[in-house]
């Protein structure tokens, strides 16, 4: 089933989301239903909350993001995944800029820079317990659903100069004026588009 995504200025998206244990009411029909939705809105990752589930849950599949290797190089593996109740462990090595967006800030893209290794600790969608590292564009993935369930934005961690810049198109997006091929929901207001 296809669920509405929640859209900036929605409470759930600013809360710190509450740990998951494996006999959480529907469970797996919440993360079978995550990836409908992601898969719809062409994204690569969805955490919980932004279905307006406030909990530690998030997925991504990579595979829109794995680029042909060069000549002489190894192919890149796409990295399809369920993180439940993760905590990045460490975040190390060289900080690099990418042009992140998010499925709850339609239309909103900025450059954002991260650390380019991760050490995270989670459990897998059947509650086994996992502690791997990730790096490059998966790592990226990771990091910014990660935030999701800490309470953080992307845009949070762009300047503030450039926040300014943003605020009618925030504006906009918070009361519902935006178009997406994917229904949302702003803070009352339901939108399919």
């Amino acid at each position: 089933m296809i669920l509405s995504i929640v859209g900036y200025g929605h409470p759930t998206l600013r809360k710190k989301a509450s740990p998951v244990n494996p006999d959480y009411p529907g469970l797996q029909k919440l993360i079978a239903n995550m990836f409908e939705t992601m898969y719809k809105a062409h994204g690569v990752g969805l955490a919980a909350p932004q279905v307006n589930e406030s909990v530690r849950v998030f997925i991504i599949d990579s595979t829109p993001m794995v680029d042909e290797p060069e000549e002489g190089q190894e192919p890149e593996t796409p990295v399809k995944k369920v993180f439940i109740n993760a905590r990045i462990l460490s975040e190390t090595g060289t900080e690099w800029g990418f042009n992140e967006g998010c499925l709850s800030i339609p239309e909103v893209r900025e450059e954002v820079k991260r650390k380019d290794t991760i050490v995270i600790h989670y459990f897998d969608e059947n509650f086994q317990e996992k502690t791997e590292t990730y790096n490059g564009i998966v790592a990226r993935i990771i990091q910014h659903e990660y935030d999701h369930i800490e309470g953080i934005l992307f845009i949070d961690r762009i300047s503030a100069f450039r926040r300014q810049l943003l605020k009618n198109r925030l504006l906009r997006i918070q009361k519902g004026d935006i178009r997406t091929g994917y229904p949302m929901k702003f803070a009352n207001v339901t939108k399919v588009k």
